[in-house]
């Protein structure tokens, strides 16, 4: 498959998986839309990264940060609460295979590949949490700046 149309099928997929999930919440109409780019561009940082070499880890960092400064931005241009677009747009980050994955080994008894994987869920998940709290650091300290300058 060429390069430029997995690009096109990732980006595709995850605008429709936040959407979807925006839908489901109950997100206000006019949001909807940007629930998606922000949720596509957030898996397209992860999907690079990963093609980069830049592993799990920093991939979902990477991209739990831009969703959470594009959600500030977008908060303050559509004057909607930041989790409207934070919370749907991280759906395509969320580690839900690896989870399923902890679970089957537990139930069959495979403890330490369950053990295993819930650690990898779990650090992915502290990474997606790290991403979020950076930005909203970056998000007071800019408005903050903003205001004092301005």
């Amino acid at each position: 498959m060429p390069y430029w149309l997995d690009i096109i099928i990732n980006f595709t997929f995850a605008w429709i998986a936040s959407v979807g999930f925006a839908l489901t919440l109950n997100v206000p109409k006019r949001a909807l839309i940007y629930c998606g780019h922000s949720g596509a561009l957030g898996w397209m940082i992860y999907w690079f990264g990963i093609h980069a070499g830049w592993g799990r880890l920093t991939s979902n960092f990477l991209g739990a940060l831009l969703i959470g400064i594009v959600g500030i931005i977008l908060a303050k241009f559509k004057k909607c609460p930041v989790t409207v677009f934070n919370i749907p747009a991280i759906v395509p980050l969320v580690p839900g295979v690896p989870a399923y994955q902890a679970v089957r080994a537990m139930v069959i008894g495979d403890l330490a590949s369950a053990q295993n994987l819930i650690l990898r869920v779990f650090i992915v998940t502290i990474a997606i949490a790290m991403g979020f709290l950076l930005a909203q650091l970056v998000g007071e300290i800019w408005f903050k700046i903003h205001k004092v300058y301005h």
